[in-house]
């Protein structure tokens, strides 16, 4: 990404994250409400909605419509956020669509209004680059709930979809589950169907009641059944049985049984636009595209030989995904080096309880955030846990000293999509130069 753009989108942080719609509504308007002229899948949920949010993409790709995506965070690179047509933004189309969408913020500004957040920038950058580019489709991840996110400026999307309520973001969201999914819910619209994949019975409740209400078509994925066939670290292939019709011998590139459940989701938000009519599908590109879908620091396997893996999950939930993957795929005699960076505002005793059931020694480091939970700070966490541990501050020297005494370990970088983000390239070159 050009540094200008990025510096000038930078700016807005000092807003912070301030959920509502008002301001989005307004800078839009003033853009000429590029969202209005979008067909568009909305995709909520606590985990998974990366992931589905890929998969749905992809099998559109496959079946040659030009197709926008629109998720975060981004991991290397800003440009990853928006993808059209196969490729992310390119810096020159970056770059003047934030001049234009930075000189009707300042007009919001000099007219009395309250500044656009740094995330509504951003959203209203992807909703003109979609709209410039004349997307068949549009498929948008909800950035943070769904209630008051800037995604939610959608009124009328085709379909709208809901992975998975677990805690997560409880200061802004809610501190039970049916708090969480109620601000989740808040994406539903009357007459739009509905897919959810939410396990939680009080959760799931409130979802479906939500959708009565909104007279909804729902969707609930929790009873379709999928019989899984073959299973591995870089492929899973199973039978799927909608309401509809059967999907055989779906294969995804994404290991964990969690990843299952997010494939389900998005072929019953694919059989939803195929069984209504809003997309024609072929049955093999269906499967191409479910296969060609990869989201990078998912469980996401740098190398196997040597066995490096790189997570992102940052929450309970997403640590105990890693851990049921890693269960399921190596054996008691396999050691595993975690390297791990957390933020301090995240459930750091619990993230850790769940590695420490997979882990034989940790290696704790910073993330370039001020949130990070520090050096310093590590120890106070890791009392009375029994797992061997040190604490080096720089990530990629922690990365880089863990490969160095690799041996016959598997070495796990885990524990924030911002460590990823940091290390990856690094991964990536050390990798590269040990072939």
């Amino acid at each position: 990404m050009s540094r200008s753009a990025e510096e000038r989108i930078a700016k807005f942080h000092r807003f912070g994250s301030v959920l509502g719609l008002e301001r989005i509504r307004m800078l839009l308007s003033k853009l000429g409400d590029p969202q209005k002229d979008l067909k568009v899948i909305h995709v909520a949920g606590t985990n998974g909605k990366g992931s589905v949010c890929r998969e749905v993409y992809e099998v559109l790709q496959a079946n040659g419509y030009r197709t926008g995506l629109y998720i975060s965070p981004f991991i290397e690179k800003f440009n990853e956020r928006i993808v059209f047509d196969g490729q992310d933004i390119p810096d020159e189309d970056l770059d003047a669509i934030t001049d234009m969408v930075i000189e009707k913020s300042d007009e919001m500004v000099a007219e009395g209004y309250d500044s656009p957040t740094e995330f509504e920038v951003v959203t209203a950058i992807a909703f003109v680059y979609f709209k410039q580019n004349g997307a068949d489709y549009a498929v948008l991840e909800v950035g943070l709930g769904g209630r008051g996110d800037s995604t939610n400026v959608i009124d009328k999307p085709l379909v709208t979809v809901i992975t998975s309520i677990d805690y997560d973001h409880m200061e802004r969201l809610g501190y039970t589950l049916e708090e969480i999914a109620a601000e989740k819910a808040g994406i539903i619209k009357e007459g739009v169907p509905l897919v959810s994949n939410v396990a939680h019975r009080e959760a799931l409740e409130l979802i479906a009641r939500r959708a009565y209400e909104k007279n909804a078509p729902f969707t609930d994925v929790t009873r379709m059944e999928v019989k899984i066939k073959d299973s591995g670290l870089q492929y899973q292939t199973f039978d799927f049985y909608t309401h509809e019709k059967i999907y055989r011998d779906v294969e995804i590139s994404m290991p964990g049984k969690h990843q299952i459940e997010n494939a389900k989701t998005a072929l019953a938000v694919l059989e939803t636009m195929r069984s209504r009519h809003m997309a024609e599908l072929d049955m093999e590109k269906v499967l191409e595209g479910m296969k060609k879908a990869v989201q990078p620091a998912r469980v996401e396997v740098m190398s196997t030989d040597p066995m490096i893996i790189l997570d992102g999950g940052h929450n309970r939930a997403g640590a105990e995904a890693l851990r049921d993957t890693l269960k399921e795929v190596f054996t008691d005699d396999q050691k595993i080096t975690m390297v791990v960076g957390v933020l301090k505002d995240k459930d750091v005793p619990g993230i850790m309880d769940v590695f420490d059931e997979v882990a034989d020694r940790y290696i704790l480091t910073e993330i370039d955030n001020p949130r990070t939970v520090t050096a310093d700070a590590w120890p106070g966490y890791m009392e009375g846990r029994s797992t061997p541990y040190k604490v080096i501050r720089e990530p990629e020297k922690a990365v880089a000293e863990a490969l160095a005494e690799q041996k016959d370990d598997c070495v796990i970088v885990a524990g924030s999509l911002y460590l990823a983000g940091q290390v990856r390239g690094f991964l990536r070159e050390s990798i590269k130069n040990k072939v």
